[in-house]
């Protein structure tokens, strides 16, 4: 159970709200010591109990941040009550309200008396005291650019999502996309997604921000999704790196920044949730994964299982879970050994550093290392990338503890004989895919291209969907494409009547968005429809798949 000299430290040290969490926390435990033998009702107040406690930890934590930047304002104070008594420029009245002012402040005149500097990320990276507003500014660790209009704060979840500029094909709105649709409402309320882009180049910062923002309008606004960007000055001479373990100077400068950019991500995030979870741009998510790991999380500690890592994904640093109040710990060993080694590398050293004895046998430091990292089985996530984003790199890892993923959604559809003019690869062809027995999956669309479905008989139209894209190739999606029928009865083109007519008799009735998707209805009065088609208007350069065909009868008609 929670600990209650803890949430008495709470109390004292925060007021009204302690107080509120220790009425919640008095209130759990009298119902869970007079709930009886229901065991659910119990379990559930006993969770509620430890999400409490890892509450009060960040907030805890927050607090002594407040303190430490009080502390250092106490002596700024200090130094320039000292320059106006030295200078006496000041009046009597404002050199009193000065002194008044810095009361806690100690005898900075007397050296013996200064205090002593803890270690901070200057002395890790000195560039940063050289940033673009002089020595001391903390300009080079803020954001070069954040669409974070919202700042949503005090949810249980924040998650990390860095990218980069890639050279071959980006995964990141297809990331997002699945992140979103795979949370509750609950869920979403609950969670922060945090995008990082990691460059400095802030004309394409705010490309990225505004797809983004285009896409996912509902979500920036109310504050589920932020991005931000790095400074260029807080990062260190790239071209002037130590070679380490052997490697290419290209792969020391990659890695190298992979660290201070999850630092950097990691430290804006910190303060914003109660636990922090490390992800990638190229990644699937399982249904309902925000509350999966919630509860997982919250179980360890109800049931006083201390850890420092949960892992919902083997790959990489992929679903790597902390809390926020610990994540001060890896920021400060990243900053220390950036230059040095990767990122899950170093992941690795804190836990052996913390656990392992050079006394004992590696058995011992690998059960002593399994209990502060925990696996969680199976994998929430998949790695879906295949295109690193260090140059040349091809990467086909998969997490098998993940289970298979589906690249594409059957349907039963109308008879209908289909033809396309976009040569189908192998066996991925166009009747296979409308009759839901796999994916179609086309060869560089070129304008003028169709994908052409005619009904044995005509049909009225309730629905249509073509998604385009799969899980393991978000980018081969069909770009400026329109959806279009022609009706069984041409009188319904009359012209006055407000639809879009092509040249050769087809109305369009859709257009795919920037996610691959067209979805709508046909209105009734055109008729019967006897031909489907899906035209494409401008050249790709990238194939088509088409993993979801859904054309919608109604019957009653």
């Amino acid at each position: 159970m929670v600990g209650l000299a803890g949430l008495g430290t709470l109390r004292r040290r925060h007021g009204l709200l302690g107080l509120v969490v220790l009425a919640a926390f008095m209130s759990c435990s009298m119902m869970v010591l007079v709930s009886g033998p229901d065991l659910s009702s119990e379990q559930a107040l006993v969770r509620r109990v430890a999400e409490l406690q890892a509450r009060s930890q960040h907030l805890d934590a927050l607090y002594r941040s407040r303190i430490a930047d009080m502390r250092g304002l106490s002596q700024h104070l200090g130094h320039l009550v000292s320059s106006v008594n030295r200078s006496g420029s000041l009046s009597v009245e404002t050199q009193q309200l000065m002194r008044n002012l810095s009361a806690l402040r100690l005898n900075l005149d007397d050296p013996g008396n200064q205090p002593l500097q803890l270690p901070n990320a200057y002395h890790f990276m000195p560039h940063l005291l050289d940033g673009p507003a002089g020595p001391g500014s903390s300009a080079s660790l803020r954001p070069a650019f954040c669409m974070c209009s919202a700042r949503r704060s005090g949810v249980s979840m924040v998650l990390g999502v860095p990218t980069v500029r890639r050279q071959v094909q980006s995964y990141l709105l297809a990331t997002l996309d699945n992140l979103v649709n795979s949370m509750t409402p609950e869920e979403s309320n609950d969670t922060l997604i945090v995008v990082f882009v990691a460059e400095t180049d802030l004309e394409y910062v705010k490309q990225v921000a505004a797809q983004i923002k285009d896409q996912f309008e509902s979500e920036v606004q109310a504050g589920l999704i932020e991005l931000i960007s790095p400074p260029v000055s807080y990062y260190p001479d790239l071209n002037n790196l130590r070679l380490t373990l052997g490697d290419s100077m290209e792969r020391v400068r990659w890695r190298t920044k992979q660290n201070l950019d999850f630092a950097f991500l990691m430290m804006y995030s910190q303060p914003r949730a109660t636990f922090y979870v490390q992800l990638e741009d190229d990644i699937l998510a399982k249904k309902n994964f925000i509350s999966t790991m919630k509860n997982f999380a919250l179980e360890k500690t109800a049931q006083r299982e201390p850890w420092f890592v949960l892992e919902f994904c083997q790959l990489g640093f992929i679903g790597k879970m902390f809390k926020c109040v610990e994540l001060p710990w890896l920021v400060q060993f990243f900053l220390m050994f950036y230059n040095d080694k990767p990122v899950d590398w170093l992941l690795d050293h804190v836990i052996f550093t913390k656990v392992c004895s050079p006394e004992k046998d590696q058995k011992h430091c690998k059960k002593a290392k399994s209990e502060l990292w925990i696996q969680y089985k199976p994998s929430l996530f998949q790695h879906i990338g295949t295109h690193s984003s260090l140059r040349g790199k091809v990467q086909k890892l998969k997490d098998k503890q993940f289970g298979k993923v589906a690249l594409f959604h059957p349907h039963w559809n109308p008879p209908a004989a289909v033809e396309s003019d976009i040569k189908p690869y192998k066996q991925y062809n166009l009747q296979k895919a409308y009759l839901g027995e796999t994916f179609f999956w086309g060869l560089l669309p070129q304008p003028g291209d169709t994908l052409t479905f005619r009904f044995h008989s005509p049909i009225f139209i309730k629905r249509f969907l073509f998604r385009s894209g799969n899980a393991e190739h978000p980018s081969d999606r069909l770009y400026n494409t329109s959806v279009e029928v022609r009706p069984a009865k041409v009188k319904h083109l009359e012209p006055g009547l407000g639809f879009n007519v092509t040249h050769d008799g087809f109305v369009v009735v859709g257009q795919f968005d920037g996610m691959g998707v067209c979805e709508g209805n046909v209105d009734f009065t055109l008729g019967p429809i006897s031909v489907l088609r899906i035209y494409i208007h401008s050249e790709s350069d990238k194939w088509a798949i088409l993993s979801e065909i859904l054309i919608e009868a109604d019957n009653g008609r």
